[in-house]
């Protein structure tokens, strides 16, 4: 199938193995004191990878490869690390999971779907914003008091919603005058495109927004 992978550049690449770590799937390693694509059919094409690379040897192409395939991923990490699917073992439940009774929602506006808010909504207009993947707020179970008072919240999915994300926000931050954003995800490798993708669009949109970065584990902790 023709799909969106990474392709790591040779020459550029000075060896430092910085990308292997941010590549959760394990699709890369150091092959001779360069970065190889390994596995290619652990690249999920969302390029965690990409911002680690400090001499930009990283770039997206699309090309015949084949599909992702997650299960093999997960396959790999069980035979690593004995310890099964990420979050498949919750041994006890951490603070900030389970019920917590009749809380105050802190939700500002609707929409709160990326995919469905008009980029000059203006609530916009001097906003503090939060940029949930939508999994974190069943995992933390204190979200709309940690997270989303005073901020104005969306969400989504990288994995599922067919969004280009990096251009929403692009346009979002662009268009408005953005006080801070917020992003919060979850642990899991494919979260890191909704964080690539708001450091990408502040980038395109070419302003110096306070961004802070917020990693929710599967057992619902604050890593």
């Amino acid at each position: 199938m023709e799909r969106k992978i990474i392709k790591i550049d040779q020459e550029k690449c000075n060896g430092c193995g910085l990308c292997v770590g941010a590549c959760h799937e394990g699709a890369i390693a150091l092959v001779n004191g360069k970065a190889t694509l390994m596995h290619e059919h652990y690249c999920d094409g969302l390029g965690d990878c990409l911002p680690s690379c400090p001499v930009n040897a990283i770039s997206f192409e699309v090309r015949e490869a084949p599909a992702y395939d997650h299960a093999a991923v997960m396959a790999a990490q069980k035979a690593k690390t004995g310890s099964g699917c990420p979050g498949s073992q919750m041994k006890t439940m951490q603070p900030g999971i389970g019920v917590v009774a009749n809380v105050e929602s802190q939700l500002r506006q609707w929409p709160v779907q990326i995919k469905l808010v008009p980029v000059n909504a203006p609530f916009f207009h001097q906003a503090d914003i939060l940029i949930a993947a939508d999994c974190t707020a069943y995992a933390y179970g204190n979200f709309h008091q940690k997270f989303m008072k005073n901020k104005v919240t969306l969400i989504g999915c990288t994995k599922l919603d067919q969004v280009q994300y990096a251009d929403k926000f692009t346009e979002i931050f662009t268009y408005n005058d953005i006080r801070s954003i917020t992003v919060v995800r979850m642990e899991v490798p494919c979260c890191g495109g909704m964080e690539y993708a708001v450091e990408t669009a502040i980038k395109n949109s070419g302003k110096q927004i306070p961004l802070e970065v917020v990693v929710i584990s599967n057992d619902g902790r604050i890593l």
